[in-house]
């Protein structure tokens, strides 16, 4: 089996890497820079951090292990 590709520029090919933008600072909205300069799109469907969960209280956590102790002791 043999494969080929082609491979050509396409109409957003540029060899300088611009960096785009994520924050609006009071300094660009003073001068007015913010308007030539590219942002970066919100993705507002993703789904982002897992919250940190939380804990056991310690009673309830030295009550199930007198459970499980107990358990284990029939």
């Amino acid at each position: 089996t043999l494969k080929s590709y082609w491979i050509r520029k396409g109409r957003a090919f540029s060899t300088a890497v611009v960096r785009q933008e994520t924050e609006l600072t009071p300094e660009m909205i003073a001068t007015g820079s913010w308007r030539q300069l590219p942002f970066k799109p919100y993705n507002f469907s993703a789904l982002g951090l897992p919250p940190a969960c939380g804990h056991l209280h310690p009673l309830l956590k030295v009550r199930s292990q007198l459970r499980q102790i107990f358990l284990e002791m029939g």
